[in-house]
Order: structure tokens, then C-alpha cells, then sequence
């Protein structure tokens, strides 16, 4: 499972022209899920997310989590973070999770994270044709992958 993480001074998701979700300040997650991944890679990314300290204290010093700061977070689908590039120019996407996995992953992820930050969480649409939109505050941009935890 792998996530790109933006810290957002605001971020939306538009599908057919209608705003899907939108948040103010927080975390725009962008969701990469394998056919290996499973509910431990859930719950260690959630509690990463959660607990990233990326916002800034008093001091201007990135020292404070999402939750500390009440943020936002919305989460979306992103099947080409499991992209490969290894041969030619082509990306592969053969690492990347099928529907019958990566929906109930996706939607257990944006549960638990909803869980973990306290407020719900905003959703694109699983396979849908998604504008995004944001405003990257920094910038910041983290990225993690659940397979790499060294």
C-alpha cells in the first residue's frame, strides 16, 4: 500500500462536473493498494497519517499532527502509485490491486482514518474519471509505502 501524502490549505474532488468532497486545512491522500496488502498495512499507514508531524507549531516548526491542528483529510484512489517502470516507457499496472480487493481496502483505509483523525473523511469515487484540486501549503508532500517500513 502506498500513499502520497499534501499537506492542503484546501483540496476538492470533482466527478462529472459535481463536487464529490471538499476540505479546508489538512491532508490530501492519494491511495496506491497491491494485491498483497492487507489489514496490517491499513492500520500502520493509518496511524503514519494520523500522527505525521507536518503542521506547523506556535514556533513555525513542523511539530504538530493533523489531528492537533483539527484538520481535514480526504482520500483518494490512486491505482497508478502502483505503477511499474521498469521496462520501457509504458507504465505496468500489474502491481496494482483488482476491484474486488481495492474497494474494500479503500473503504476500510478511509474508515479508519476517519476513526483515527476523529471527523469523517472526505472520498472520491473508486474508478471514476476525478478532477482533484488542490492547494498544496508549503509545499509538503510525503510519501510512504507500507512495504518499506525500515
Amino acid at each position: 500500500m502506498r500513499v502520497v501524502i499534501q499537506r492542503v490549505s484546501e483540496a476538492s474532488v470533482t466527478i462529472g462536473g459535481v463536487v464529490r468532497s471538499k476540505i479546508g486545512q489538512g491532508l490530501l491522500v492519494l491511495l496506491g493498494i497491491g494485491p498483497d496488502d492487507g489489514a496490517e498495512d491499513i492500520d500502520w499507514l493509518v496511524r503514519k497519517v494520523a500522527g505525521l508531524r507536518i503542521f506547523n507549531d506556535d514556533e513555525g516548526v513542523m511539530n504538530r499532527s493533523v489531528v492537533e491542528v483539527g484538520g481535514e483529510a480526504l482520500v483518494v484512489s490512486q491505482f497508478t502509485l502502483m505503477a511499474s517502470t521498469k521496462k520501457g516507457n509504458r507504465p505496468s499496472y500489474i502491481g496494482a490491486a483488482g476491484h474486488e480487493i481495492a474497494v474494500p481496502m479503500y473503504e476500510a483505509f478511509c474508515a479508519a482514518l476517519s476513526a483515527a483523525i476523529g471527523r469523517p473523511v472526505g472520498t472520491g469515487e473508486f474508478g471514476a474519471d476525478m478532477k482533484v484540486a488542490l492547494l498544496n501549503d508549503g509545499p509538503v508532500t510525503i510519501c510512504i509505502d507500507s512495504k518499506n517500513r525500515i
